[in-house]
């Protein structure tokens, strides 16, 4: 196990051990999911295939024409990076705790049972959460590496103000859902929706950024609730921190009511 920060016997940081991977983070609902994890891992699995061979096809398409060096740089960056899809893949947790159902016992499922791979964890600081890293599910991780970790690759990468606009991002996102259940007689989100949601954007862009342009993301289910944590995903997508092309969506329609399903 080499933690954030840490080495190992051949001393290799954390980070420098992600670079080597192509990273898939799977978002979606925690233990509250009520679908069988078997069937939503399985589709997630069949989704990731499809989407890996369609970008494959695409990039060897576009270098038989010839036309990669005349597309704009940053789309060269990500379409020289597809070269690297084939890198090992590496399923990222995002510190949730082993449960039957929803996105833990997803997560698990699709790294071990079907792609056969590890995994790496991103857990909030104990100043932030104390109760985060303690709690998080280990089976299968190889590498840990802290939130404020993560933060830091992006200020190194992207800027330094890159963290206030990613913050105030998701304080002005946070504030227009607030507003909304305020009208619909709801309390306010959870204090800590805002934390999760900065780590699950953070982890996202910086696991992007440390991968050379390598990057996945899979949703557990076609419709997102506006009041979930994953719903926070439009946060990255309006700042540009990766791109709707590198996103997997669940194209099977399941019957969700999340008025029954999340009374948070």
């Amino acid at each position: 196990m080499i933690r954030s920060g840490g080495m190992s016997s051949s001393s290799i940081p954390a980070t420098q051990l992600l670079s080597q991977y192509h990273p898939v983070i799977i978002e979606g609902m925690g233990y509250y999911d009520p679908r069988d994890p078997k069937v939503v891992a399985s589709h997630i699995y069949d989704q990731l295939q499809s989407h890996w061979l369609h970008h494959e096809q695409q990039h060897q398409q576009q270098e038989d024409q010839g036309i990669i060096g005349a597309l704009p740089r940053h789309c060269r960056l990500e379409d020289a990076n597809r070269k690297n899809e084939k890198k090992p893949k590496l399923v990222i947790a995002q510190g949730d705790p082993l449960n039957e159902r929803g996105i833990s016992a997803i997560t698990a499922m699709v790294a071990e049972q079907h792609l056969g791979v590890k995994r790496g964890l991103v857990y909030l600081d104990p100043e932030i959460a104390d109760y985060h890293s303690q709690n998080a599910d280990r089976e299968n991780v190889i590498l840990e590496i802290k939130y404020s970790d993560m933060a830091g690759v992006l200020k190194e990468t992207i800027g330094p103000n890159v963290m206030s606009d990613i913050e105030s991002a998701v304080d002005a996102l946070l504030d227009k859902k607030n507003s909304k259940r305020k009208l619909l007689n709801k309390p306010p989100l959870k204090s800590y929706f805002r934390d999760f949601a900065l780590l699950q954007e953070v982890t996202k862009a910086a696991c992007l950024q440390i991968c050379g342009g390598d990057l996945t993301i899979a949703h557990t289910a076609k419709t997102i609730s506006e009041f979930s944590v994953t719903s926070f995903y439009e946060v990255g997508l309006d700042l540009r921190l990766y791109a709707k092309d590198q996103m997997v969506p669940y194209d099977q329609f399941d019957e969700l009511d999340f008025e029954q399903i999340d009374k948070r």
